[in-house]
Protein backbone atom coordinates (compact mmCIF):
# COMPACT_ATOMS: atom_id res chain seq x y z
CA UNK A 1 0.00 0.00 0.00
CA UNK A 2 1.33 3.55 -0.82
CA UNK A 3 0.86 5.84 2.49
CA UNK A 4 1.78 8.71 1.35
CA UNK A 5 3.08 10.49 -1.73
CA UNK A 6 5.67 13.32 -1.06
CA UNK A 7 6.56 15.46 -4.07
CA UNK A 8 5.98 18.52 -6.14
CA UNK A 9 2.84 19.62 -6.68
CA UNK A 10 2.81 20.18 -10.65
CA UNK A 11 -1.21 20.24 -11.52
CA UNK A 12 -4.24 20.90 -9.60
CA UNK A 13 -7.29 19.49 -11.65
CA UNK A 14 -11.07 19.80 -10.90
CA UNK A 15 -11.01 16.10 -9.17
CA UNK A 16 -7.27 16.00 -8.49
CA UNK A 17 -3.84 16.70 -8.22
CA UNK A 18 -0.49 15.47 -10.09
CA UNK A 19 2.34 15.23 -7.60
CA UNK A 20 6.04 15.20 -9.26
CA UNK A 21 8.08 12.64 -7.41
CA UNK A 22 11.60 12.53 -8.95
CA UNK A 23 10.08 12.99 -12.61
CA UNK A 24 7.15 10.59 -12.09
CA UNK A 25 3.95 12.04 -12.05
CA UNK A 26 1.45 10.49 -9.89
CA UNK A 27 -2.55 11.92 -9.87
CA UNK A 28 -4.58 11.41 -6.64
CA UNK A 29 -7.89 11.79 -6.54
CA UNK A 30 -8.90 14.39 -3.51
CA UNK A 31 -12.12 15.51 -1.73
CA UNK A 32 -11.07 18.70 -2.78
CA UNK A 33 -7.90 19.11 -4.94
CA UNK A 34 -8.31 23.13 -4.79
CA UNK A 35 -7.13 22.86 -0.51
CA UNK A 36 -3.64 22.39 -1.94
CA UNK A 37 -3.34 25.42 -4.16
CA UNK A 38 -1.19 27.35 -1.86
CA UNK A 39 1.22 24.12 -2.31
CA UNK A 40 1.19 24.68 -5.99
CA UNK A 41 5.34 24.43 -7.56
CA UNK A 42 6.15 23.22 -3.69
CA UNK A 43 7.08 20.22 -2.21
CA UNK A 44 4.47 18.76 -0.20
CA UNK A 45 3.53 14.95 1.65
CA UNK A 46 -0.19 13.76 0.84
CA UNK A 47 -1.36 11.04 2.96
CA UNK A 48 -3.21 8.45 -0.01
CA UNK A 49 -4.99 5.46 0.26
CA UNK A 50 -4.19 3.25 -2.70
CA UNK A 51 -7.59 1.49 -3.16
CA UNK A 52 -7.31 -1.88 -5.52
CA UNK A 53 -9.82 -3.69 -7.79
CA UNK A 54 -9.57 -6.51 -10.20
CA UNK A 55 -9.50 -3.72 -12.84
CA UNK A 56 -8.76 -0.11 -11.13
CA UNK A 57 -6.12 1.05 -9.20
CA UNK A 58 -6.18 4.67 -7.41
CA UNK A 59 -4.48 6.77 -5.26
CA UNK A 60 -7.24 8.92 -3.00
CA UNK A 61 -5.08 11.71 -1.93
CA UNK A 62 -5.99 13.81 1.82
CA UNK A 63 -5.01 16.91 3.72
CA UNK A 64 -4.21 14.63 7.38
CA UNK A 65 -4.81 11.48 9.04
CA UNK A 66 -8.30 12.80 9.95
CA UNK A 67 -9.97 12.61 6.69
CA UNK A 68 -7.67 9.60 5.14
CA UNK A 69 -9.17 7.38 8.39
CA UNK A 70 -12.62 9.00 7.81
CA UNK A 71 -12.51 8.01 4.54
CA UNK A 72 -11.86 4.37 5.21
CA UNK A 73 -14.15 4.08 7.32
CA UNK A 74 -16.56 5.49 5.01
CA UNK A 75 -16.43 3.05 2.30
CA UNK A 76 -16.43 0.05 5.20
CA UNK A 77 -20.20 1.38 5.21
CA UNK A 78 -22.66 -0.83 2.85
CA UNK A 79 -23.86 1.67 -0.12
CA UNK A 80 -20.73 3.72 0.09
CA UNK A 81 -17.97 3.48 -2.32
CA UNK A 82 -15.01 5.89 -2.99
CA UNK A 83 -16.82 8.41 -5.09
CA UNK A 84 -19.75 9.01 -2.36
CA UNK A 85 -16.83 8.78 0.80
CA UNK A 86 -14.91 11.81 -1.22
CA UNK A 87 -18.03 13.63 -1.77
CA UNK A 88 -18.85 13.78 1.74
CA UNK A 89 -15.31 14.25 3.18
CA UNK A 90 -15.51 17.68 0.14
CA UNK A 91 -17.69 19.24 2.68
CA UNK A 92 -17.51 17.74 5.70
CA UNK A 93 -16.28 19.08 9.22
CA UNK A 94 -15.18 15.63 10.82
CA UNK A 95 -15.91 16.67 14.54
CA UNK A 96 -19.88 17.67 13.24
CA UNK A 97 -19.93 14.27 11.32
CA UNK A 98 -18.96 12.13 13.95
CA UNK A 99 -21.61 13.84 16.59
CA UNK A 100 -24.18 13.79 14.02
CA UNK A 101 -23.56 9.84 13.92
CA UNK A 102 -23.38 10.07 17.90
CA UNK A 103 -26.61 11.46 17.52
CA UNK A 104 -28.05 9.91 15.10
CA UNK A 105 -29.13 12.71 13.45
CA UNK A 106 -29.98 11.31 10.10
CA UNK A 107 -31.37 14.60 9.03
CA UNK A 108 -28.07 15.92 9.03
CA UNK A 109 -26.08 13.37 7.36
CA UNK A 110 -28.80 13.16 4.42
CA UNK A 111 -27.44 17.31 3.54
CA UNK A 112 -24.62 15.68 2.11
CA UNK A 113 -24.68 14.69 -1.53
CA UNK A 114 -25.98 10.92 -2.47
CA UNK A 115 -26.66 10.00 1.10
CA UNK A 116 -30.29 9.14 0.98
CA UNK A 117 -32.09 8.20 4.29
CA UNK A 118 -31.60 4.49 4.09
CA UNK A 119 -27.80 5.05 3.34
CA UNK A 120 -27.48 7.85 6.75
CA UNK A 121 -29.24 5.27 8.93
CA UNK A 122 -26.29 2.70 7.70
CA UNK A 123 -24.13 5.25 8.11
CA UNK A 124 -25.26 5.23 12.04
CA UNK A 125 -25.62 1.41 12.23
CA UNK A 126 -21.44 0.68 11.21
CA UNK A 127 -20.04 3.55 12.72
CA UNK A 128 -21.61 4.97 15.93
CA UNK A 129 -19.41 4.71 18.90
CA UNK A 130 -16.74 3.65 16.73
CA UNK A 131 -15.17 6.79 15.78
CA UNK A 132 -15.15 8.63 19.00
CA UNK A 133 -12.20 6.48 20.14
CA UNK A 134 -9.84 8.28 17.33
CA UNK A 135 -11.57 11.54 17.43
CA UNK A 136 -12.25 13.74 20.67
CA UNK A 137 -15.46 14.74 19.50
CA UNK A 138 -16.12 16.59 23.07
CA UNK A 139 -12.34 18.33 23.48
CA UNK A 140 -12.40 19.50 20.13
CA UNK A 141 -15.98 20.77 19.84
CA UNK A 142 -15.29 23.09 23.33
CA UNK A 143 -12.00 24.06 20.92
CA UNK A 144 -14.12 25.31 18.85
CA UNK A 145 -16.24 27.45 21.08
CA UNK A 146 -13.18 28.86 22.66
CA UNK A 147 -11.81 30.22 19.27
CA UNK A 148 -14.56 30.03 16.68
CA UNK A 149 -14.47 34.21 16.33
CA UNK A 150 -10.81 33.51 15.05
CA UNK A 151 -11.60 30.62 13.12
CA UNK A 152 -14.43 32.04 10.98
CA UNK A 153 -12.52 33.29 8.11
CA UNK A 154 -10.57 30.41 7.77
CA UNK A 155 -14.10 27.87 7.96
CA UNK A 156 -15.07 30.54 4.71
CA UNK A 157 -11.55 30.12 3.11
CA UNK A 158 -12.27 26.15 3.28
CA UNK A 159 -16.11 26.52 1.94
CA UNK A 160 -15.01 28.54 -1.01
CA UNK A 161 -12.32 25.59 -1.88
CA UNK A 162 -14.98 23.15 -1.10
CA UNK A 163 -17.43 24.66 -3.61
CA UNK A 164 -15.03 25.09 -6.50
CA UNK A 165 -13.81 21.63 -5.79
CA UNK A 166 -18.02 20.93 -6.62
CA UNK A 167 -17.50 23.13 -9.47
CA UNK A 168 -18.37 26.22 -8.74
CA UNK A 169 -17.19 29.65 -10.38
CA UNK A 170 -15.79 32.21 -8.13
CA UNK A 171 -18.11 34.51 -9.74
CA UNK A 172 -20.81 32.05 -8.52
CA UNK A 173 -19.18 31.52 -4.98
CA UNK A 174 -18.36 35.54 -4.28
CA UNK A 175 -22.49 36.39 -5.01
CA UNK A 176 -23.29 34.12 -2.12
CA UNK A 177 -20.96 34.49 0.45
CA UNK A 178 -21.24 38.31 1.90
CA UNK A 179 -25.10 36.64 2.38
CA UNK A 180 -23.58 33.71 4.55
CA UNK A 181 -21.00 36.49 6.15
CA UNK A 182 -24.30 38.44 7.14
CA UNK A 183 -25.44 35.16 9.42
CA UNK A 184 -22.11 35.09 10.82
CA UNK A 185 -21.62 31.29 10.57
CA UNK A 186 -18.87 29.96 11.65
CA UNK A 187 -18.87 26.12 10.78
CA UNK A 188 -17.24 25.33 7.55
CA UNK A 189 -20.19 22.54 7.11
CA UNK A 190 -22.86 24.24 7.87
CA UNK A 191 -21.50 27.74 5.24
CA UNK A 192 -21.47 25.15 2.37
CA UNK A 193 -24.87 23.49 3.18
CA UNK A 194 -26.28 27.30 3.19
CA UNK A 195 -23.89 28.25 0.05
CA UNK A 196 -25.26 25.41 -1.84
CA UNK A 197 -28.74 26.11 -1.08
CA UNK A 198 -28.39 29.71 -2.26
CA UNK A 199 -26.52 28.53 -5.78
CA UNK A 200 -29.32 26.32 -6.46
CA UNK A 201 -31.80 29.19 -6.56
CA UNK A 202 -29.66 31.44 -8.41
Amino acid sequence: MIAYIKGIVVTIQDDSVVVDVNGVGFEIICPNPFAFQSSLNKEILINTYHYVREDLQVLYGFKNEDEKYLFTKLISVSGIGPKGALAILAGVDIVGFISAIEQEDDKFLTSFPGVGKKTARQIILDLKGKLTNVFSVNAELEQESVGSEGNHSGAYMEAEEALKALGYTDREIKSVIPVLKKENYSNTDEIIRKALGLLVKN
